[in-house]
């Protein structure tokens, strides 16, 4: 189900796409990427939506003053915030939907990726079953393109990289290679995850500790996806990279943009 589902649908993705752009596997995977997010954008501007909401509602006087009176009843505390979650339209584990459909995707584009750029015999004779007759068919209907089987072995090189190896830049002098790719996606994942960090400034122990959680979210998560780029194939380091850029130019086009929270010092909760 697995190999149906996602590594048969993304292998025929990649190689129409990269037949199309010229047999550029780079150029095809930044398009695929581009496809994806376009895909799960509705996704993205609930997680978006549902987390400025949140933030909002950490100021709700309402909401401030159900914390001072159920401070001492947790189960009560937990019956109303869900009662005023009803109230509001606020739907807290939205954010966490977008997450959870990358996961596969990345699994799915890892494996990909390492079966489309296989150039031993073995590995291109499992790759030629899995392109379907659908993509023969389409191929066949445009004069400028080839026949699927015909682009095995693919090209794997994109700028300084070879896409089925982890990505690294050799300058003279210098004993090892920097990961270019890895240190771009620590960096956007972090600005991204500190975009859409709520804030809270009450005195709630519950808000506060959410804080912290998130807080240290946006510390191992943009280290976390900086191990994968730095460990795996630079065709997924550039899968991360192209995709956390598409995601703040979601946000900004969604007006969530503001660089000051980047910088914002954690306010002191109000006694």
């Amino acid at each position: 189900m697995w190999e149906s589902l996602i590594i048969k649908p993304f292998i025929n993705v990649l190689l129409l796409i990269y037949n199309l752009v010229g047999q550029n596997f780079g150029v095809a995977l930044i398009l695929f990427t581009v496809l994806v997010k376009a895909i799960t954008h509705p996704l993205i501007a609930r997680q978006i939506k549902s987390t400025k909401a949140m933030q909002d509602l950490q100021k709700d006087e309402e909401y401030l003053e159900m914390q001072k009176k159920y401070k001492n009843d947790k189960d009560r505390l937990a019956q109303a915030q869900m009662d005023l979650y009803k109230k509001k339209n606020i739907k807290p584990f939205a954010s966490c939907l977008p997450m959870l459909i990358q996961f596969p995707i990345i699994i799915g584009l890892y494996q990909s990726i390492i079966q489309t750029m296989g150039n031993a015999p073995l590995q291109i004779l499992n790759l030629v079953p899995k392109i379907g007759p659908w993509l023969t068919n389409i191929f066949s209907f445009i004069p400028s393109v080839v026949d699927p089987i015909t682009l095995i072995p693919l090209n794997n090189q994109f700028l300084w990289m070879n896409l089925s190896q982890p990505d690294r830049v050799y300058i003279p002098g210098v004993p090892f290679g920097i990961p270019v790719l890895a240190i771009f996606v620590v960096v956007t994942s972090f600005i991204q995850n500190k975009l859409m960090s709520p804030s809270t400034a009450n005195s709630d122990p519950q808000a506060e500790q959410a804080a912290q959680a998130t807080n240290m979210m946006n510390i191992y998560m943009p280290v976390l996806m900086g191990w994968f780029a730095y460990s795996l194939s630079s065709g997924l380091a550039l899968y991360f990279a192209i995709s956390n850029v598409i995601s703040l130019i979601q946000y900004a086009a969604l007006g969530q943009i503001n660089f000051k929270d980047l910088f914002k010092k954690k306010e002191k909760a109000k006694k």
